[in-house]
């Protein structure tokens, strides 16, 4: 889980034109400029497209681990996506089984 309001944590392929197209795509979506779009930027921040894309890309995942190896799909990865980028982050891990 990313514990901070403008990061994300997702999985998907690690593949350097689709990390591209994230980028991209989410810059469709929700572009950083102009600041004044948002009305969370007159509050002093400048970073309410970082909090969109954080919606669009999630803030958690549930992975399956089997035989102590984590359960996953022949390309998946999990990836931590950093969107505002002044800030220190962190992300917490909980293991929830036997």
């Amino acid at each position: 889980m990313a514990t901070h309001v403008t990061a994300s944590v997702f999985i998907n392929d690690d593949e350097s034109g689709l990390h591209a197209d994230y980028e991209r795509w989410l810059e469709t979506l929700a572009p950083e400029k102009p600041h004044s779009a948002y009305d969370h930027n007159r509050t002093g921040e400048d970073n309410a497209d970082a909090h969109l894309k954080r919606t669009i890309m999630g803030r958690e995942v549930v992975v399956a681990v089997t035989a102590g190896k984590l359960d996953f799909g022949p390309w998946e990865q999990i990836f931590y996506g950093e969107f505002d980028g002044r800030r220190r982050k962190r992300v917490l891990v909980k293991i929830i089984g036997e």
